[in-house]
């Protein structure tokens, strides 16, 4: 806070303490600095938002990546207005200097992070944890940055016209907190889905060093010396530059680190308001990969195994009304019309561009059999908690919940008591779930606690799985699981059989992993309420 009176440390020259020698009128001034207190706001949410989203597309979707950025750039934002207190006497130069620094580190974060995390994630050794690291680094530095703008912000509207201090910061505060809404706004429904994450973050930075270089070298210009300006303003130029240059490149760029993350065999890359769906070879004899936002979905010489492993012990009962939570790539479809006695497949995905993909594209519609076009399938765009919600009746002979990885944090309500509590009221009285739990060797707490979860809700379970499948890919840009888990259950206390496929039987392993359950007891999923969280007990 800038108190009204604060007397000046020795030798500070009197213009930098006295009224700015503004070329407008005050009121015009105060108007035109909270107006760039709004876009300045505006950006840094949108740099923060930014780093968000690559803990989530890269790194991995987790409660403890955004706990991680949220509180490193918040504790940093506090020692940058700590810090920012030492350049109060000179306002205008170092705010000039504070955004000018932050349009480029914000601006050029996106690319920078996805270059390391493309071209060194796979070094392995000291470097294994280096895109974390730099993560981490870019949140402090545009915290820092970020915090030390109110300090200045406030002593440069104070020199306009004196005020008591709560009104200056309520007016600060005001613009701050509205150009907060706005970038968060802009960011999901504006930034990514119309330019993209690289060329969105280049375009804030932009804007950031205009309104912050407009604001000094317009409005208080007389403040400062004819080197400073000078200074000030090649420094601008050359960030603008920068940024040009960078964005005119992005396209190039984006597609040389998307060959590095997913192979050079990318054919579609696309963002369909839900996630981002990227498709790897499928033709010319070149394996399929699926990768829904970052991760290997589907793919790989193997990619059968997955399908089989999932539906056919489901199937082995009744199964003439099959219902398939999740399944917008089509495959486990495939699996399930492959079995006589099939009347009808409801499939309940939430985004209609995979479903849409799975239906034109070649490679992908070639490895799903071209199961949509088939007259029993029924597909119903819609969240599958909330399906299941207002769905009614015992309709179904099998469910099979084909769903992302319960370690996912947007997933974890999918493996909640609450779901299965609603899914066990549509399915028949002998009729059977089939459940993928995620990778067992690598992620046993969370394999059992879907395990105790079903059996809480009402489920007998037998737990099995398909080992050390081959992606076809290389393991830097398929970051495969060394195997899947599954979980076959019916309602009651007895757990159904397990009765293999006549394919394949050897790809198929009772998962008798109950040397795993001491480690299960201390299971947490991130994301999921304490209240439907439910620990195993062997």
């Amino acid at each position: 806070m800038i108190e009204p009176h604060a007397p000046a440390p020795p030798g500070a020259p009197p213009s930098r303490t006295g009224p700015a020698r503004l070329p407008v009128r005050p009121g015009t001034g105060r108007f035109l600095v909270l107006v760039c207190v709004f876009v300045c706001a505006a950006c840094g949410l949108v740099y923060e938002l930014e780093l968000l989203a690559f803990a989530s597309y890269l790194i991995g979707d987790s409660v403890t990546q955004a706990s991680v950025v949220l509180s490193v750039m918040v504790f940093a934002m506090g020692i940058g207005s700590l810090g920012a207190k030492r350049l109060r006497w000179h306002a205008a130069a170092g705010f000039g200097a504070v955004e000018t620094a932050l349009a480029l580190v914000g601006g050029c974060s996106a690319m920078a992070l996805y270059a390391v995390f493309a071209w060194t994630a796979g070094w392995g050794g000291i470097w294994a944890e280096g895109p974390r690291c730099l993560l981490v680094a870019f949140s402090l530095a545009i915290g820092l940055l970020i915090g030390a703008e109110v300090p200045l912000l406030m002593e440069l509207i104070q020199r306009i016209r004196r005020q008591d201090a709560g009104g200056a910061v309520a007016d600060l505060f005001a613009a701050d907190y509205v150009g907060a809404l706005v970038g968060g706004l802009a960011f999901p429904f504006l930034l990514l889905p119309f330019l993209g994450q690289l060329t969105g973050a280049l375009l804030t930075g932009s804007v950031n060093v205009v309104a912050g270089g407009a604001l000094v070298l317009g409005l208080f210009r007389r403040d400062l010396t004819r080197r400073a300006r000078w200074t000030l303003l090649l420094a601008g130029l050359t960030v603008l530059g920068v940024l040009a240059s960078a964005a005119a490149l992005a396209g190039d760029f984006e597609r040389a680190a998307r060959h590095a993350v997913y192979g050079k065999d990318v054919r579609v890359a696309v963002r369909t308001g839900v996630q981002e769906v990227v498709l790897s070879g499928g033709t010319g004899g070149r394996p399929l990969g699926l990768f829904l936002d970052g991760r290997l979905r589907a793919g790989g010489r193997d990619e059968h195994r997955y399908g089989e492993a999932l539906v056919a012990p489901a199937l082995a009962g009744p199964h003439a009304r099959v219902l398939i939570l999740g399944g917008g790539d089509g495959l486990a479809a495939r699996e399930v019309l492959r079995h006589g006695g099939v009347r009808r497949v409801d499939v309940v995905e939430r985004d209609p561009g995979l479903v849409g993909l799975a239906r034109r594209d070649p490679g992908l519609s070639a490895a799903n059999g071209h199961a949509f076009a088939d007259p029993r399938v029924h597909v119903a765009t819609a969240d599958a908690l909330g399906w299941l919600r207002g769905a009614r009746g015992p309709a179904y002979d099998v469910v099979i919940a084909d769903l992302p990885d319960p370690g996912i944090t947007e997933s974890t309500k999918l493996y909640s008591q609450e779901f299965y509590g609603l899914t066990r009221r549509v399915l028949a009285a002998d009729g059977r779930l089939a459940v993928h739990a995620g990778p067992v060797t690598t992620c046993p707490r969370a394999f059992w606690t879907v395990a105790a979860t079903l059996r809480t809700a009402g489920f007998a379970a037998s737990p099995y799985r398909v080992p050390g499948h081959d992606s076809g890919f290389a393991a830097g840009a398929a970051r495969a699981p060394r195997d899947w888990g599954f979980l076959l259950a019916a309602p009651g206390r007895t757990p159904p059989p397990l009765r293999l496929g006549r394919d394949r039987p050897d790809t198929l392993t009772p998962a008798g992993l109950r040397a795993d359950a001491r480690a299960a007891r201390r299971t947490r999923i991130d994301g999921l309420p304490a209240s439907t969280l439910v620990h195993p007990r062997y």
